[in-house]
């Protein structure tokens, strides 16, 4: 007899529902908020793993060839 009450409440609640929907507006419901979650936490994640990379790269500048071409023999030149 349960499910003749649920059905039964069913019928009666969904056209006062129907009333008080505006066509006019859109909500995401709670659809809406778990994907937006989902997506903010994969973000979070790859933000994370993206930190954890840039720190294991250990990147030193070549130097300038017309600045190390003229420091080396000034260094010469100091050096005698």
């Amino acid at each position: 007899m349960p499910d003749m009450s649920a059905h039964l409440a069913l019928t009666q609640l969904v056209p006062f529902a129907a009333e008080e929907l505006d066509k006019n507006k859109v909500t995401p419901g709670v659809l809406g908020f778990v994907v937006f979650a989902v997506m903010a936490l994969a973000v979070w994640q790859l933000m994370k793993s993206m930190n954890r990379h840039m720190g294991k790269v250990s990147f030193e500048e070549a130097p300038d060839p017309a600045v190390a071409a003229a420091v080396k023999p000034g260094k010469a030149a100091a050096g005698e």
